[in-house]
């Protein structure tokens, strides 16, 4: 850590030319974007167009629906395209104060968190998604017919990609917590029937109001947090072996 204080204007300023840098790539990221937005968002659409009856198909009902959705589509997706550089810059801002130890577990979070980040959409969009979509599907009759909109469609599984994606954080946030000190496996451990309650309470709040898609998020946050007792135990800090007296 630096041991000359700036002042508080210093670090205004310095916020804001990383909050400018930021706003810069993410809109660089949405107009490159938008131009495969269509595409983008017919590939976010294949887990529900494969479960949806024979000839079933996406509508908008009003006359921006599609043109909206297409520009939300673009802008998520400008926004991971340059999720590294505004990672770059929150580092920037915050790397001066920080000690040199702490320095060391900046870059392996980031890119865990990342990587970790990758698997939980993956596992939405190949796994979670096209098995609640079947289930929620499975309430068509000859009478109802899903016709699903662009709009609801998208807000729908943009939800649940982020939630998977924020959830598979778990054994990365823990570890970190553990390495620094915070806590350990055996306190995890300890407590692994309220975290178990919690996580199927997280899951009931962050997917639709059936049994499947609670399953589907509560199952896999609970290999996590025994594969975060797990990494803990490896990478957590050790406590200092006291001394004995002969």
């Amino acid at each position: 850590m630096d041991e000359k204080k700036q002042p508080l204007t210093s670090h205004l300023q310095e916020l804001r030319k990383r909050l400018v840098f930021s706003f810069i790539a993410v809109g660089a990221g949405f107009i490159v974007c938008y131009a495969f937005s269509e595409n983008l968002f017919a590939i976010l659409s294949q887990p529900l167009l494969k479960m949806m009856p024979s000839g079933g198909t996406l509508i908008f009902t009003s006359v921006a629906e599609a043109f909206f959705t297409y520009m939300k589509v673009a802008f998520i997706a400008g926004i991971i395209l340059t999720s590294p550089f505004v990672l770059f810059q929150v580092w920037a801002f915050v790397a001066p104060g920080l000690y040199r130890h702490e320095k060391r577990y900046v870059i392996p979070f980031v890119a865990a968190g990342s990587i970790f980040f990758v698997l939980g959409i993956l596992f939405a969009y190949y796994v979670a998604i096209p098995v609640g979509f079947k289930f929620l599907l499975g309430y068509a009759t000859d009478f109802i017919k899903p016709m699903p909109s662009m709009k609801e469609y998208l807000s729908f599984s943009i939800k649940f990609l982020l939630a998977f994606g924020l959830v598979f954080e778990f054994p990365v946030v823990l570890v970190l917590l553990a390495r620094i000190g915070v806590i350990d496996a055996k306190t995890m451990a300890r407590h692994r029937k309220y975290a178990i309650l919690l996580i199927f309470i997280f899951a009931a709040v962050m997917t639709p109001p059936d049994i499947i898609s609670q399953l589907l998020m509560a199952i896999p946050l609970m290999g996590l947090y025994e594969l975060s007792i797990l990494l803990s135990r490896i990478f957590g800090k050790k406590k200092p072996i006291p001394p004995t007296t002969e």
